[in-house]
């Protein structure tokens, strides 16, 4: 699994190895691909996404990525827009196409829907619905010190059922194909004006067609990728439950994750693991069910891992 995922990361990488251009043959393919995605995404106007966000100005950004810097646009009708300016077109072209591909065809009320797409020159950009509650990372890691932000239990629990439903719905039942994430982070899901979840950032996707679904390579892909997107489920699930961010879950000498899952089996007390906000509000029951949940996604054998 993990010499697939690295040479699939690396592959640019990997052909400038060779002696041949790193870039070349990947642009020419995007180009003739992008042609073809034209039909199914709406190819848009640089300069109204110029005019809609102020010149890209700093006062509109609302978000930075790995794969770009995320602005607010406003256009002449009232109408909101988020659009995300890639870093680097030449070495994001693959999750470029990856987006256009994949998120240009999907809709589903928890997956973020692609609106359009900019080419202009050099540089490459992707428009989605603007989401006014920005991402899940910010709701639980307010940056503002005194700043009280914290979410509710209930809208909590939503956020996990929304991020469940759509991931089953990738993994299980969209169209003619499996769609694997891969990149599953707090910060990858966005909420509406109703806490209703999104998921996004689809650059690192992977799809496998329906008609291997008969086959070994089914069970392959659903040990090696598909429990990939449950691990990270499980994350996003005790990040909402204890408050922790997830870059302090694992470390050398100390890993957080398999000391809550040894805590949770020995102990009937679970409150020192508990994001303090949610202690005392009568949820104990649902935290208990939901933190068993994630401890089995974050399981060490991804076998052990459930769908």
């Amino acid at each position: 699994m993990m010499m697939l995922m690295v040479k699939r990361k690396h592959k640019i990488t990997d052909d400038d190895q060779a002696g041949s251009s790193p870039t070349r043959g990947l642009l020419e393919e995007g180009i003739k691909e992008i042609s073809m995605l034209e039909k199914r995404v709406t190819r848009m106007s640089y300069a109204d996404l110029n005019d809609a966000t102020d010149n890209f100005s700093e006062n509109n950004v609302i978000g930075q990525g790995k794969m770009g810097m995320l602005y607010k646009a406003s256009l002449p009708n009232g109408y909101v827009l988020a659009v995300k300016k890639l870093h680097d077109y030449q070495f994001l072209e693959e999750q470029f196409i990856s987006e256009l591909k994949i998120l240009g065809s999907l809709r589903h009320i928890n997956v973020l829907p692609l609106l359009g797409f900019c080419v202009e020159s050099n540089q490459r950009f992707l428009v989605y619905n603007y989401m006014p509650n920005g991402n899940l990372y910010d709701w639980l890691h307010p940056m503002e010190e005194g700043r009280e932000k914290a979410m509710e239990w209930g809208v909590r629990v939503k956020v996990a059922v929304g991020l469940a439903r759509g991931l089953a719905w990738l993994h299980q039942n969209c169209h003619t194909v499996k769609i694997i994430h891969l990149d599953i982070s707090s910060k990858c899901i966005l909420l509406d004006q109703n806490f209703q979840p999104k998921l996004s950032n689809f650059g690192e996707a992977m799809l496998m067609s329906s008609t291997c679904a008969s086959s070994v390579n089914s069970e392959f892909w659903e040990m090696a990728f598909v429990k990939e997107d449950v691990h990270g489920f499980g994350v996003v699930l005790l990040e909402m439950i204890t408050g922790v961010d997830p870059s302090n879950m694992t470390g050398s000498s100390n890993n957080v994750l398999n000391e809550w899952i040894g805590h949770l089996s020995s102990s009937s007390d679970f409150h020192g693991a508990i994001d303090k906000s949610l202690i005392g509000q009568g949820f104990d029951a649902e935290i208990i069910q939901l933190l068993k949940v994630a401890c089995t996604c974050v399981d060490p054998i991804p076998d052990r891992r459930p769908r």
